[in-house]
């Protein structure tokens, strides 16, 4: 047992694991946005999925449709960057 917690990995100094200042620009643009942009983004991608897959448009319903996950994605992290803060070291 001792052998497998002397293998983790150890904890890095809370200056080393600061946003930097793209990301932190970026997290305070977003967290602008209500969260369910995101959520209606989604659901307006799989509807054009849809309406372009009933029109013959295969290959393009198939990319369409590839844009809902990551946007439910974008609106998770923006969800938790709202409640948790991007970067702890700074509040």
């Amino acid at each position: 047992m001792q052998e497998i917690l002397d293998r983790e990995p150890k904890a890095q100094s809370k200056a080393s694991q600061r946003e930097g200042p793209i990301a932190r620009t970026i997290e305070q643009q977003t967290a602008k946005l209500p969260s369910d942009t995101f959520l209606w983004g989604a659901v307006g991608s799989i509807g054009l999925s849809l309406a372009l897959m009933l029109t013959g448009n295969e290959k393009k319903a198939h990319f369409v449709g590839q844009w809902a996950p990551t946007l439910l994605i974008l609106g998770l992290y923006n969800k938790m960057v709202k409640l948790h803060g991007s970067d702890p070291a700074n509040t």
